[in-house]
């Protein structure tokens, strides 16, 4: 990106040209550990890109209330009523219902 922002900047022929990459070189000068990140990691920082998420559930704080599975839309919720609960990751949609519906607080985004 640095290097595509550099030939932008010389090669353009007008100010608007030249000063279009900048938003670019200034997010890769004050984020790059963002950038490397999303790139090189495949994780999310930030937790706000729907395909380097995952939702895990805790299994110290998970009831077993089954409130979660029964609101998943594709069912990747599952375990006995009263013991902890588990997400498929395949399966998983990250739509996040279960975690605005647990009232035990036992569902996170991690990356």
């Amino acid at each position: 990106l640095e290097l595509l922002c550099k030939e932008i900047q010389r090669n353009s022929l007008c100010g608007l040209g030249q000063g279009a990459p900048n938003p670019v070189v200034s997010t890769l000068k004050h984020f790059r550990q963002e950038y490397e990140a999303h790139i090189y990691e495949k994780r999310c920082p930030a937790k706000v890109c729907k395909a380097l998420i995952r939702y895990e559930i805790q299994e110290s704080v998970c009831t077993g209330c089954t409130v979660c599975s029964r609101n998943c839309p594709v069912e990747a919720i599952s375990g006995e009523r009263r013991k902890p609960h588990t997400i498929d990751v395949n399966t998983c949609i990250r739509c996040g219902i279960c975690m605005q519906v647990c009232n035990f607080n036992a569902i996170s985004v991690v990356s």
